[in-house]
């Protein structure tokens, strides 16, 4: 039809990392179809207490709902796919996932205790597939994780590559290599666009190879005199089997610490992924291997307080502990904002004897992202029309957006989160605007900052709370004292006077102030008492507490 488009939609992951969510559209305006490009989360900071899970604000297709024909995960890590378990039962359509990244779907359903059994369709590279007008054929990428695809889109309006996360390692660890062959036979084909993950964008030159970082690894287990502990990212199976075959090849068992950590092994082993090593010895074997004859691989890379190493930092494991003169290594890197957590972890095993080591000492990690000339050779493989750059914070977006430019790609279009950007037919350009954001997963129920109180609860961390309440008599007088609660205030101001007692002649004062006859008028009386502990409080403490009165005239 003369009037269909072809459009890309991000809700999630651009102009920022994580929670990754794209949309592609076809069709004509306000009856397009559509499908989804991953479902992630991110990770709620500081800002946010009480918040588990940060999730990308779906609302756009509470009105397109039966215009959704389906979700493509290309792989599984978290802000690609974590985000599925809580929104798939609202959008009720069929998901397609390699068998790994199925696996731990299942896995972390079954974990978390989810209600919603989603069904998938597995599919391997190579193997096309069409979602109402769309064609999806996967195309091999390596990773830090098992199966990620890049999606090749075909629509009537011309082919889009949705990279995914993806980096050219001439010699991972496991898996195939990044499909250069295909890659070059569909730019032979025609590309129209290509978005593309930015996340190393800033950093010049190629990756390391994994095959580095695992012979790094090796020279410290070898060279080690008691026991080592190497904690990384629980998905990157392939880091976990080259620590088990360095730890084998220098005479040590291997044990796993960290839930999350064996979930995904179980699924790596039930696919094949771990055939050829020793089992790995159970935690309460720990006590009778000699110091320099263990390697553990364990969970809290990010500083996570109730992860294993966190646990072990501050000697709480049951059964296993780490003395003087053993050695942890990060096999990974610090996601922006965990810098502090895992600082204190650092200092808190440094402070026991432990030597840490970090790929600031010796090369234990490597990203799984491609860097500047990654991306250049991905340029000349698939050769793009149009260049939208994805997966990344504005300042990774910016870089290879100029890089693309440099590299001789006209159109290269400033797009965000929320952008509804048409990629044909005519000039790429964005076209409109969509509610986009957040939601917060808080315990068992879902919703935005203000459904679920989380902006009341940053104010009650901040200045804490005091419930007030008062009984008034028939002639509005007090029929007793009255009962003042603070919860997170000082217990004494500057001169040691009890800050109960000073807010508790506050309320005193502020009733007594107000002439008899006035107090009919309840809603006056709870304000002033209000405002009154308010400004005393503001007065003693140099803040102002939230304050709740409760008033009863009998």
């Amino acid at each position: 039809m003369a009037n269909e488009d072809l459009v890309f939609l991000p809700l999630g992951g651009v102009g920022e990392i994580g929670m990754n969510l794209a949309l592609y559209g076809y069709g004509t305006p306000g009856h397009r179809q559509w499908i989804m490009v991953d479902c992630g989360v991110t990770f709620a900071g500081p800002d946010l207490p009480g918040v588990d899970l940060v999730l990308p604000d779906i609302g756009f297709l509470a009105k397109e709902r039966n215009n959704l024909k389906g979700i493509v995960i290309t792989h599984a890590h978290e802000d690609h796919y974590g985000a599925l378990n809580d929104l798939w039962p609202g959008l009720n359509v069929p998901v397609y996932a390699t068998a790994f990244t199925a696996g731990l779907l299942e896995a972390k359903r079954n974990y978390e205790g989810s209600r919603a059994e989603i069904p998938v369709t597995l599919f391997k590279a190579g193997q096309r597939f069409d979602i109402g007008p769309f064609n999806i054929e996967p195309i091999n990428v390596n990773h830090s994780i098992p199966e990620p695809m890049s999606l090749v889109i075909r629509t009537p309006l011309g082919n889009v590559v949705h990279t995914g996360d993806w980096k050219i390692d001439a010699d991972p660890a496991m898996g195939p290599l990044t499909d250069e062959a295909r890659f070059r036979a569909i730019g032979d084909e025609g590309v129209l666009a290509l978005m593309c993950d930015s996340t190393n964008a800033m950093r010049d030159g190629i990756s390391p190879s994994e095959k580095e970082v695992s012979e790094g690894l090796r020279k410290i287990i070898e060279h080690a005199e008691g026991r080592v502990a190497i904690t990384t990212f629980s998905s990157n199976v392939g880091r976990v089997r080259s620590i088990t075959e360095a730890a084998e090849a220098a005479g040590r068992d291997v044990m796993l610490l960290g839930s999350s950590l064996k979930r995904v092994t179980n699924v790596a082993r039930d696919l094949g992924m771990m055939e050829g090593l020793k089992p790995f010895v159970a935690e309460d074997e720990f006590s009778y291997i000699p110091r320099d004859k263990i390697v553990i691989i364990l969970t809290g890379s990010q500083g996570e307080p109730r992860a294993a190493l966190a646990k072990i930092a501050r000697d709480e494991m049951r059964n296993v502990s780490l003395a003087a003169g053993d050695t942890v290594v990060f096999s990974s890197r610090a996601i922006p904002g965990n810098e502090k957590a895992i600082l204190e972890i650092k200092n808190g095993l440094i402070e026991q004897g432990i030597l840490v080591v970090t790929d600031n000492e010796a090369l234990v990690h490597v990203s799984g992202h491609p860097r500047r000339n990654e991306l250049q050779r991905m340029y000349e493989w698939t050769r793009p029309q149009i260049l939208v750059p994805v997966h990344g914070e504005a300042a990774h977006l910016t870089a290879q957006a100029e890089l693309g430019k440099q590299s001789g790609i006209a159109v290269v279009p400033r797009v965000r989160n929320g952008d509804m950007l048409r990629l044909a037919p005519g000039p790429a350009e964005v076209i409109g605007e969509v509610p986009h954001g957040r939601i917060f997963r808080d315990g068992n129920l879902i919703g935005d900052l203000d459904e679920m109180g989380i902006s009341e609860r940053k104010k009650l961390a901040y200045v804490g709370h005091v419930a007030v309440n008062i009984i008034l008599d028939s002639r509005f007088d007090f029929l007793e004292d009255p009962d003042v609660v603070s919860i997170g205030l000082p217990a004494y101001d500057d001169e040691g006077e009890d800050m109960d007692d000073t807010i508790y002649d506050a309320v005193l004062g502020a009733v007594e102030s107000i002439p008899r006859a006035r107090r009919k008028d309840l809603n006056t009386v709870r304000e002033a008492v209000r405002r009154a502990v308010r400004a005393v409080a503001n007065q003693a403490w140099g803040k102002k507490p939230v304050v709740t009165v409760f008033l009863t005239k009998v």
